[in-house]
């Protein structure tokens, strides 16, 4: 149980950026695509970043949008597929701030936006949001949530995390500002903040509304916002008194601790310090990070004796499971290679796992 949401099983599909819906709208390969994770078993599953309206909220043309006619319409015989199968679905509300797609022009199809004119330190990419601007992307938000519950989604989920938008806030290479949405780890999460409560407003009570968080960014693999967990209660505070349903804890490996002293990771600490259900996600079943993964080296579980490796990975996560740290965990690259994942891992047939390779990217399975 989930915020009154009632949930099969912990297994979380984690949001993974497809790209395969032709100017803004999921057509019934995508909802094929997330029916089948259903039927595979997982009890939740997190879209894809999807853009709310905002000309500059995505950098690749064939990102899926939540406005407009069409691309409502698609995600409407999404929810209904996965509903059918008998799974859950939140959509993730996803602006990429100043982060360049990849490959091309800065931005499609304007100037991206930032709080400070900042993709990363010392790398200006265009001007500071003015409060004009700030107050339209918390509209912007807003409306997403309201069609997301509108279509029948089970609830939302806002992108904080990977140095997007609202994680340029919060990072302090890329928020320089001094009114009231710079200043202190604590100031940084204003924005957010004022986001998450006009989607709450908005939506009403017993929807629920979740935030993805990190300390890596996709600018700065080693960034960290809280480098002790006294600066991760001062960032977490804040956020939690919104009314916030859970954390998305997103973690380049979820087996690392988060800080000395403690073999907590960073959804055990944020756990510990909200009280709020987390979810862990990071590698899960994997045997090389996701950085080695889209670079193509090899899991050595796809090797022989790879699949006792997994197994040992497999085992921790269930310690870590057990013992509190977290409530859900969350599956990305595994359920890209293999949709009935869920399944086999319950069954305990990891052995029969298909590996990630690159190449499953490269259509809708």
């Amino acid at each position: 149980m989930l915020s009154g949401v009632s949930l099969a099983n912990r297994i979380v599909m984690a949001p993974m950026t497809r790209n395969h819906s032709p100017n803004g709208v999921p057509g019934d390969d995508v909802a094929a695509y997330y029916r089948r994770r259903a039927e595979g078993g997982a009890g939740l599953i997190l879209t894809e970043g999807t853009a709310p309206n905002h000309p500059q909220a995505k950098n690749m043309p064939n990102v899926p949008q939540i406005y407009g006619e069409e691309a409502l319409a698609g995600w409407k015989r999404v929810v209904g597929g996965v509903h059918a199968a008998g799974g859950k679905i939140f959509s993730q509300i996803w602006h990429v701030g100043a982060v360049q797609g990849p490959g091309g022009p800065p931005k499609l199809p304007a100037s991206p936006i930032s709080p400070s004119g900042l993709l990363a330190r010392d790398t200006k990419i265009g001007e500071p949001m003015t409060q004009a601007d700030i107050d339209s992307m918390i509209e912007a938000y807003a409306e997403g949530a309201e069609a997301a519950q509108r279509l029948g989604f089970d609830g939302v989920e806002i992108h904080g995390a990977h140095g997007y938008l609202i994680d340029e806030f919060f990072w302090g290479a890329t928020n320089l500002r001094t009114d009231k949405y710079g200043g202190d780890l604590a100031a940084r999460t204003r924005f957010a903040v004022e986001v998450i409560r006009e989607c709450r407003r908005r939506v009403g009570q017993g929807f629920p509304i979740l935030l993805r968080f990190s300390q890596w960014k996709g600018q700065d693999y080693t960034a960290r916002l809280a480098t002790t967990p006294q600066e991760l209660a001062a960032f977490l505070e804040p956020l939690a008194a919104t009314g916030l349903d859970a954390f998305h804890c997103s973690s380049r490996r979820f087996w690392e601790p988060e800080f000395e002293g403690s073999d907590l990771n960073l959804a055990g600490w944020t756990k510990k310090i909200t009280g709020k259900p987390t979810i862990t996600v990071g590698s899960v079943s994997l045997n090389v990070d996701f950085l080695a993964s889209f670079r193509g080296v090899p899991d050595p579980s796809a090797e022989a004796g790879g699949a006792a490796s997994r197994s040992a990975h497999m085992d921790r996560l269930l310690e870590m499971f057990t013992r509190g740290d977290f409530d859900l965990v969350a599956v990305g690259r595994a359920l890209l290679a293999d949709a009935a994942w869920a399944a086999k891992v319950r069954e305990d047939r990891l052995s029969e796992l298909r590996p990630f390779s690159p190449e499953v990217l490269k259509a809708l399975d």
